[in-house]
């Protein structure tokens, strides 16, 4: 079954941009060739690691959860890889997938329906499998819809408020932001069930008061989802480490 690769935009960014320019692509489009899945065990990051190489060149990576449990680490596996470019005003964006063996594939995306390889096109994705998520969850009943609509905030669940909040803070619309992360704290209160709420949000609220300049508002907030995380996990949660470095500043 394919694997989406890591890596791509990171260490293997300039052997990628350089693979594609090779093949006469290089604004980007699709490249689908043979590779190589090579141990690195003294990678200063993770001895695990697993690199891709094409045409003798690092590309990427087996995921770490992957690369853990990989098999025959002292000998190098055949794969197939399939990699995906756009061109945005940064360079060459690449999103990889890859295959054991050398044999025909059924991978994830073709032509007809290509992967969201930008960052925006990434966050559509995100908010559309966020939001079908929870249309499945609400349309097949019992426990889980139940809980499902312990955190809905009108026709919306709170998770959904996960890019529109990111999307008003990069629009500097900070008072709005803040409505929506107050909205989705609330509707996580009601949803934890026993845990300690989704803190996103909170740190979310707790960023912007501290953009502008409201320290108590901050401190308020911060407290607010301590009051409701079971004790045992406060002390260890991000959350309380936020609050101790604000009071103690």
């Amino acid at each position: 079954m394919p694997v989406e690769m890591a890596g791509t935009t990171t260490a293997g960014a300039g052997n990628v941009a350089r693979l594609f320019a090779a093949h006469g692509q290089a604004d980007g489009g699709l490249l689908e060739m043979l590779g190589r899945l090579v141990p690195e065990p003294d990678n200063p990051v993770d001895p695990n690691a697993v690199a891709v190489h094409v045409e003798g060149a690092l590309i990427g990576y087996l995921p770490g959860y992957l690369a853990e449990r990989a098999p025959h680490f002292d000998q190098v596996d055949g794969c197939r890889v399939q990699l995906w470019g756009t061109t945005t005003g940064k360079g060459l964006r690449v999103r990889g997938w890859l295959a054991w063996g050398e044999g025909p594939v059924a991978w994830p995306h073709t032509e007809a329906n290509p992967p969201a390889v930008t960052v925006e096109e990434r966050r559509v994705e995100r908010a559309a499998d966020t939001t079908r998520m929870v249309d499945d969850a609400l349309a097949g009943g019992g426990d889980r819809a139940t809980q499902f609509r312990r955190g809905m905030l009108g026709n919306y669940h709170y998770l959904e408020t996960v890019e529109p909040i990111q999307l008003l803070k990069r629009e500097g619309r900070f008072e709005e932001a803040l409505s929506l992360c107050y909205g989705a704290i609330e509707a996580a209160e009601k949803d934890k069930g026993g845990r300690e709420p989704a803190p996103w949000y909170t740190e979310q609220a707790a960023i912007i008061h501290r953009k502008l300049g409201e320290r108590a508002e901050e401190e308020a907030v911060l407290r607010r989802w301590l009051k409701h995380c079971p004790p045992g996990r406060r002390a260890s949660s991000r959350i309380q480490e936020r609050l101790d470095k604000l009071t103690a500043s």
